[in-house]
């Protein structure tokens, strides 16, 4: 991901996610079903128009207003199943104020229109744009809530001749006056938030096909860059790591969008990879370490997504172990060492600063790097030691277990550790209490 921009965010609402909900928290007492957005972006301003509707179910009996992550657009027109409503946006969530009481099980429609420039998250690029990370600041949704999965229909509304990526798969574009076209993307199986993104420009296209499914590259830099150059080892990385999966890609095709900068972050089917990023790989081309990384996301952290930040080592770690066990296989057991020991100087380092935590820690950092180096780089680490203890045949079966058994859900630890006690035969509390929990855990959890 961009981390920066999403640690940051993780770090200011870490300890939050995990605690109980308070009046008029975003997402207290519902959940989303889906989404489905009509966008209409300002390619010259990142500005965004629109409408909106969410169908959203009671997970209580005494819902009386929708709370939703805030952002800087305008909202108008809010109705609930056709009823007009009130909405109120403040610095900690936008409110609609139900016209009658949601139990629990029951579905609303909320439909709103909305306008604005984005605070955060959507950038202008060589005649077009893209977002990032931050979907609540384009649209209404739950930007800190992964557990909460939800279908997603998009509908960008762009000038002739623009591409396009965002999630899921595309329909059949349409024209419509004005010299408009509307590009219809679905998503194939619910997704967090968070992962919702969408690009839109003139951008240079080559696409492949691989044994995961079919790869798509874009250029948003619009420097003429050699794409099939650039993303030369993605096939190959998109084979071993589904072959680890045991499974295709999640939509059965996967885009890399180049953009300028140190771009680096994985959206629902497509990754942002900056130019820089990869230019930073230059010396050692057998990495393709942020290609690797962001592609890993596709299974680990967007099919099978963590239920709160706490286990956010289960996508992170997951994917830089990935990377290091890629690298074994493309340049032998020096390479996989080598990365290993990078992160063990990184843990190192916030050893010395006392923060040596368990992988499912839910405390605060006292910085970015910090929070990375435990659940990025312990997290490989974990996964490492886990691999030498269990043998690969074990390990790697049990790491298929849980990405099938998983798929299109989120998951806690304990998941992963089922998985792998399943694979291995082994009894592993202990092991996951010393890593993971920081403390013996029920058999039972």
């Amino acid at each position: 991901m961009n981390r920066f921009l999403m640690l940051s965010a993780l770090l200011a609402a870490a300890t939050a996610a995990d605690a109980q909900p308070t009046a008029g928290e975003p997402g207290r007492g519902f959940e989303v079903e889906r989404y489905a957005v009509a966008l209409r972006p300002d390619l010259a301003t990142t500005a965004v128009s629109g409408v909106e509707t969410i169908v959203v179910r009671g997970t209580s009996d005494a819902v009386t207003r929708l709370a939703f992550s805030p952002n800087a657009l305008h909202i108008s027109e809010a109705t609930v199943d056709g009823a007009p409503v009130a909405s109120q946006s403040g610095d900690d969530a936008i409110v609609f104020v139900l016209p009658h009481v949601l139990r629990k099980g029951d579905e609303a429609e909320l439909r709103f229109r909305f306008a604005g420039t984005p605070a955060r998250g959507v950038t202008a690029v060589a005649n077009g744009i893209y977002s990032s990370y931050f979907a609540c600041d384009w649209m209404v949704c739950l930007q800190d809530s992964p557990g909460d999965k939800a279908d997603l229909t998009l509908d960008l509304f762009l000038p002739a001749g623009v591409e396009s990526v965002a999630v899921g798969r595309a329909g059949p574009k349409v024209a419509l006056p004005g010299d408009l076209v509307r590009h219809r993307w679905r998503s194939r199986q619910p997704y967090s938030p968070y992962l919702y993104a969408f690009a839109a420009g003139p951008f240079a296209r080559r696409s492949v096909e691989s044994v995961a499914g079919e790869l798509v590259y874009l250029d948003g830099t619009g420097t003429g860059a050699d794409l099939t150059a650039l993303f030369a080892q993605a096939p190959a990385i998109a084979g071993f790591l589904a072959d680890k999966a045991g499974m295709p890609f999640p939509d059965r095709r996967y885009a890399q969008l180049l953009v300028p900068g140190s771009e680096a972050q994985e959206a629902a089917s497509f990754s942002l990879i900056g130019n820089t990023e990869l230019d930073a790989e230059r010396d050692d081309p057998s990495s393709a370490w942020i290609v690797a990384h962001e592609m890993a996301h596709q299974w680990w952290g967007n099919l099978v997504t963590c239920a709160t930040w706490r286990d956010f080592w289960l996508n992170e770690g997951m994917a830089t172990f990935m990377v290091a066990a890629w690298e074994e296989h493309g340049s032998g057991e020096a390479a996989y060492r080598q990365e290993l020991d990078i992160a063990r100087r990184k843990v190192a380092r916030a050893r010395e600063l006392g923060y040596d935590k368990p992988l499912a820690w839910a405390g605060k950092y006292p910085s970015l790097g910090v929070r990375r180096a435990i659940q990025y780089s312990k997290g490989a680490l974990f996964l490492a030691d886990l691999r030498q203890s269990l043998g690969d045949a074990a390990f790697w079966n049990g790491v298929r277990t849980y990405t099938r058994r998983h798929a299109g859900e989120t998951v806690t630890s304990k998941d992963f550790q089922n998985a792998m006690e399943e694979a291995s035969g082994r009894d592993l509390s202990l092991m996951f209490a010393e890593w993971v929990y920081g403390a013996p855990v029920a058999s039972d959890e």
